[in-house]
């Protein structure tokens, strides 16, 4: 197996943009979500993604569309080297040994020698395992079968823990962000510890797409509400993952690197935080 310590010479992901990971690797900071998308499309919807110029696909054991994700790669024709392929652990399977066989799993479905990143998905902080899931996962790094290894959901005392107990910083957390969720106190503890921010449901699952602000934003630049709030994302240096299963829509939400938001469109948009703008589950509860 190739030695994954080294960045691959013909690691281009094309996109316009990239962040830079802690371990010394880089990560696109416009990817392809796959949340939702059942496995027997999620084959088409992938292609399509990297058709329209997605080099950064996100999926999961629990969305169970992995086998598909793995097959849109294939078929895409597209060098595995030049695609940031990322999933994630679920809450069972939390644990030394469950999360290497989890792993195995999913590396069988993506029928992939390696992922870019792995997470682990909810800190279920109950369940007092993301530990020693966590050195699992610097195992399978060491292994050279993940290059990067983050986390997802996690709090500013999960990821603190961690650091303390391992002496391994993630590279990620990837969490709800989104306009009217903006969750600036966690952010301030990524950028301290220089783990980049992951938007998930970066649309606010469509809830803020007719609001006036960013209806007005979208008239101004002569573009979809949707893409002005995935450039706000990337403005303010996150990586999103929108997801579509539309050809239309995907072809859209990559089209957002021929434009960029003012200091004044970007006060707008942080006016739209709310602390009860939360969508899904709070991490300290979800177990």
């Amino acid at each position: 197996m190739k030695n994954l310590s080294a960045q691959s010479s013909s690691e281009n992901f094309q996109n316009a943009l990239s962040l830079p990971l802690n371990d010394g690797r880089s990560v696109p900071q416009l990817g392809f979500g796959t949340w939702q998308i059942p496995d027997d499309q999620a084959t088409r919807c992938v292609k399509d993604a990297l058709d329209a110029g997605f080099r950064s696909i996100d999926t999961a054991a629990i969305y169970k569309n992995e086998k598909g994700v793995g097959e849109g790669i294939r078929n895409s024709g597209i060098p595995r080297e030049d695609i940031f392929i990322a999933t994630k652990l679920w809450n069972d399977d939390q644990g030394y040994d469950t999360t290497l066989q989890a792993f195995d799993e999913s590396m069988k479905k993506l029928q992939l020698d390696y992922v870019d990143l792995y997470l682990i998905h909810w800190p279920v902080p109950r369940a007092k395992k993301f530990l020693d899931t966590w050195r699992a996962f610097i195992k399978l790094q060491q292994d050279d079968r993940i290059r990067s290894i983050g986390v997802s959901n996690f709090q500013s005392a999960h990821l603190q823990l961690l650091i303390d107990e391992t002496g391994v910083t993630p590279v990620m957390n990837q969490i709800e962000l989104h306009p009217q969720f903006q969750q600036d106190d966690l952010r301030a503890f990524h950028a301290r510890h220089k783990i980049v921010t992951e938007s998930w449901s970066p649309l606010g699952q469509g809830k803020i797409l007719k609001n006036k602000t960013v209806l007005a934003l979208a008239q101004k630049h002569k573009k979809t509400p949707a893409q002005v709030i995935i450039r706000w994302h990337i403005d303010n240096g996150l990586v999103v993952i929108p997801k579509s299963s539309t050809l239309s829509r995907i072809a859209e939400n990559f089209d957002v690197f021929d434009f960029t938001l003012d200091a004044a469109d970007m006060k707008e948009m942080a006016a739209l935080d709310s602390r009860n703008g939360r969508i899904g589950p709070d991490p300290d509860d979800f177990n």
